[in-house]
């Protein structure tokens, strides 16, 4: 017979009907958790045979000073910059709170749930800051199973109920911002460029343009993120568009190249990123502010001045920063 797989954190939220963080605030900071749940959670351990990681729990109470965040993969290009200034930003944020920032480099998902795994089990971080994130995040649900604080850079996308802290770029906003600018200066057909519907950044940077256009209408372009994919995606429709609001700057860059060419180099486009290129080229663009993002993080995580880890852990709370239009 085949051995009983042992019971995780989500196991006894799903039995108790509470959420994997009130688990975690039953095993690591009984006293925050009303007696009515208390009781329930507690029962639902006892009857699933839940065993909490020590190294996890030992988390609360031995402080390293340090915080963990992956450093992504140099990708070049136009667009990849606004982690880089997130990472250093929440460096720098952390040193004046007297913490260090412990890097780690992975390529796969795969490789990043390992790391994380090694982390917890090694006890080297008081917390870990995810980026990236996705639908059915899997590394948010290993890091809740084994008890180990944790914010994200990204909304827990598919669910209005977090079960983790987090910060985002409220992207709607940059672009509705963006768009009502064009309309007013423009005209009426502002289309919108941007990426395949699976990117969940890119369905929130486009709904920002729907909600500015109301009942106007204009083409919604799509291409993969790139120049060249950005002036290929536009150019047969440059005559019959007053302005152009793009998901990032390197599209934004393709459209305006595109619009040179075909002898209109005063179509307005706006941008998203705000990266150094667009700016030589003049291009309007949408500021992301990443380091408030790294400021709102060490917040929820340590409290508005604190050094260490809140305990008990922090609770799932949400914050979106409206990004800046740079108008050129």
């Amino acid at each position: 017979m085949s051995e009983r797989k042992a019971a995780t954190i989500g196991d006894v939220a799903r039995e108790a009907g509470v959420s994997r963080q009130t688990v975690s605030n039953v095993v690591n900071s009984p006293h925050v958790v009303k007696e009515s749940t208390r009781l329930k959670v507690q029962a639902a351990i006892a009857a699933l045979g839940y065993s909490p990681n020590a190294l996890a729990r030992r988390l609360r109470t031995q402080r390293t000073s340090t915080i963990a965040v992956k450093l992504d993969p140099y990708s070049g290009g136009i667009s990849g910059v606004v982690l880089d200034r997130f990472v250093h930003a929440l460096t720098e944020s952390a040193a004046a709170r007297g913490l260090r920032v412990l890097l780690y480099a992975a390529r796969t998902l795969d490789e990043e749930l390992r790391d994380l795994d090694q982390l917890a089990d090694a006890g080297e971080v008081d917390a870990i800051v995810l980026t990236g994130t996705s639908r059915g995040d899997r590394r948010a649900e290993r890091l809740l199973e084994r008890g180990v604080p944790f914010a994200a850079f990204g909304r827990p996308w598919g669910t209005d109920a977090a079960a983790h802290p987090w910060v985002d770029i409220d992207g709607a906003a940059g672009t509705r911002a963006a768009t009502a600018h064009l309309l007013d200066r423009a005209g009426d057909r502002i289309a919108f460029l941007g990426w395949p519907a699976d990117s969940e950044s890119g369905n929130d940077r486009e709904r920002g343009w729907r909600e500015a256009m109301g009942e106007r209408t204009a083409p919604r372009l799509t291409a993969e993120d790139g120049v060249a994919q950005g002036q290929e995606a536009v150019k047969a429709l440059l005559p019959d568009l007053d302005g152009l609001v793009c998901a990032s700057d390197a599209l934004a860059i393709g459209a305006h190249l595109a619009a040179v060419q075909a002898g209109r180099p005063e179509l307005p486009v706006v941008g998203f990123d705000n990266t150094a290129a667009a700016e030589a080229l003049g291009i309007s663009s949408v500021e992301q502010l990443p380091e408030r993002v790294a400021a709102g993080i060490l917040e929820m995580l340590m409290g508005p001045e604190g050094n260490k880890v809140a305990d008990p852990a922090p609770q799932p709370t949400g914050l979106l920063v409206e990004p800046r239009l740079i108008i050129r």
